[in-house]
């Protein structure tokens, strides 16, 4: 790590072309991940068990995209390009986010016949949100002031969604034999994409040396003990440290839902994106 490093606006860093790059890269990763599961999460809208739920996860799913913003807002200034051609004009290779997040909610579409899963829904978020939050508390000591600015004020709004998620968590899992069914059946299908989450591909040593974030490892430490008392206390059996992946999101590779993804959610944007919306 380069010690002592602070970098305190845009125009500081781009005076160091390593530094930016790495900080591009990570922001990338963090703008993109909320930004794809927000548009998951928004696809369940009028879909939700109960039209409480309904107005909650859209809200959440609101919050999140406001979160993707302020990533690409920060890489405008950085010199990236516009934010909004960051979020809409991009091809999918060019997305750094975690596989975890672009997978569809289930089958069919959200037009026509979805047979969506909320167990993996519940339990998709529930995860990602709690990494979400280890990731965040080491954002906030990055050598990125405005990131660590960021950070902690991303934090007091995640921490109400990660006890939405804990709520639906306790409540399926103890509810009935066959919602622990499937629960279990949705953690083991999430469970072989949740290590691409803390990858943070052929940037990060990079990103660690500079101070950005902590290293991959240590995050994935933290995550892993706080995945493990939670859902042990839900009564699901560990399952263990994930197997790596043989693809990664963070380096451009991705599923044929991930395709699809961006196709609706830039196919609006791409009709004129000189237009002021």
């Amino acid at each position: 790590m380069v010690e002592g490093i602070r970098i305190a606006t845009a125009e500081e860093a781009k005076g160091n072309e390593q530094y930016l790059t790495a900080l591009q890269e990570l922001l990338f990763q963090l703008a993109d991940d909320d930004f794809v599961l927000a548009h998951r999460g928004s696809e369940w809208l009028g879909l939700a068990p109960h039209i409480e739920e309904d107005v909650a996860f859209s809200s959440i799913s609101q919050d999140t995209m406001g979160h993707s913003v302020m990533f690409y807002e920060m890489l405008e200034e950085l010199g990236a390009g516009r934010a909004d051609d960051l979020a809409h004009l991009r091809s999918p290779d060019e997305f750094r986010n975690a596989i975890l997040v672009e997978r569809a909610n289930g089958e069919g579409h959200y037009m026509e016949d979805p047979q969506y899963d909320w167990a993996y829904a519940i339990v998709r978020f529930y995860l990602y949100e709690l990494f979400k939050l280890v990731r965040l508390e080491s954002l906030h000591r990055s050598s990125y002031q405005p990131l660590a600015v960021i950070a902690k004020k991303m934090m007091t709004e995640l921490r109400y969604h990660l006890y939405h998620w804990q709520v639906w968590m306790e409540h399926l899992a103890n509810g009935s034999e066959e919602s622990h069914k499937r629960m279990e059946q949705a953690l083991e299908k999430v469970w072989t994409d949740v290590a691409d989450l803390y990858t943070f591909g052929p940037k990060g040593k990079e990103m660690v040396r500079f101070g950005l974030i902590e290293g991959e490892e240590l995050l994935a430490q933290r995550w892993l003990e706080k995945a493990r008392q939670a859902l042990e206390s839900y009564g699901f059996t560990w399952l263990g440290k994930p197997e790596p992946m043989q693809s990664s999101g963070r380096a451009g590779q991705h599923t044929g839902d991930m395709a699809r993804a961006v196709a609706t959610l830039s196919e609006v944007y791409r009709l004129d994106p000189a237009a002021n919306w």
